[in-house]
């Protein structure tokens, strides 16, 4: 294919949060929080069973190609662009597994942009993000695209996804739209995502579904007139999935009671939890909102960690 070749390459890819209250399995923001960063090196192997090796910073992730997400992504990549060569792959975690940013993502997002620049390949963005996708097989055992398109492309992300294809919508965030995540310490269960997706209801009432399609509406509406308020204000209008998830996160009540009166203009779960992420208007007041979540999590009997950032510009490749 006369594919130019380099030595190693590497990526980072930002956490992301997905859903923002309404918008379930379809909305997805970048943060500039936390980063996952994946280096490709061509080597060379005993065997074709090492062709690819993952070495991970995190050992409770599995290493085999197989069943790690950033692993998945490369075997399809090398697959469909017929590269047989022997890779090193080392991945050093910087979004925590299991706590709804997107860590999964981060590492598919990574590895997906570092493969392409190591072999230079021209693959538009949204292509990578397909590819990307291939990872959350490993984690979830079914393609999501909300974290993974946040984490290739950055930015606030619509995934429109129909009979005809796949389309991924970038909106730029407004530049005084400011987050702050709270993360909880306890222990989550290996199936995480199944459990948060088996406590929705089955059937949803046309009311309901009516209220979040307006609530929904209300942030895309928020990103393209950069209106913070707006966004926060679409965002605190879920009546569907967060009612059900809420008996999930220690203390939710009390997060998003502080979190409001510290400032918060929204409070929501963090994709499938059990983070919770809180929107503002500008950086003043962050720590305010921050220790007003860390109160929550304490009245649910749990310690967290807070982070406060700005939205993430997504994957790319270090010099």
């Amino acid at each position: 294919m006369g594919v130019k070749k380099q030595s190693s390459c590497t990526a980072i890819a930002p956490s992301s949060t997905a859903n923002l209250g309404p918008g379930y399995d379809v909305f997805g923001l970048a943060l500039d929080a936390l980063y996952d960063r994946v280096r490709i090196r061509r080597t060379k192997a005993d065997n074709d069973k090492d062709r690819i090796t993952i070495k991970m910073s995190d050992s409770a992730i599995p290493s085999t190609p197989e069943s790690n997400s950033a692993g998945l992504v490369i075997k399809r990549m090398a697959q469909d662009f017929s590269i047989t060569d022997s890779l090193d792959v080392i991945v050093k975690k910087g979004v925590p597994a299991g706590y709804g940013m997107g860590s999964s993502a981060a590492s598919a997002a990574a590895a997906a942009v570092a493969f392409a620049g190591l072999y230079r390949l021209k693959i538009e963005k949204s292509k990578l993000v397909e590819y990307a996708a291939e990872g959350e097989m490993a984690s979830a055992g079914t393609r999501h695209y909300d974290n993974v398109s946040a984490s290739v492309l950055g930015g606030f992300i619509i995934s429109n996804i129909t009979e005809k294809g796949i389309r991924f919508i970038r909106m730029e965030p407004p530049k005084d739209l400011f987050i702050v995540i709270a993360v909880p310490s306890i222990s989550v269960p290996s199936k995480k995502t199944e459990l948060a997706r088996s406590v929705l209801p089955k059937e949803v009432p046309l009311r309901s579904t009516v209220h979040n399609i307006s609530s929904a509406s209300t942030v895309v509406a928020g990103f393209a007139l950069r209106d913070v308020e707006m966004i926060g204000h679409g965002i605190d209008g879920d009546v569907i999935v967060e009612p059900a998830r809420k008996q999930l996160i220690p203390g939710y009540d009390a997060i998003k009671r502080n979190a409001h009166s510290a400032g918060a203009l929204a409070v929501t779960i963090s994709g499938a939890g059990p983070s919770m992420i809180a929107f503002m208007k500008g950086k003043k007041g962050a720590k305010k909102v921050a220790d007003a979540m860390t109160a929550g999590f304490m009245e649910g009997g749990v310690k967290c960690r807070t982070f406060a950032c700005r939205p993430s510009n997504g994957a790319r490749i270090l010099a």
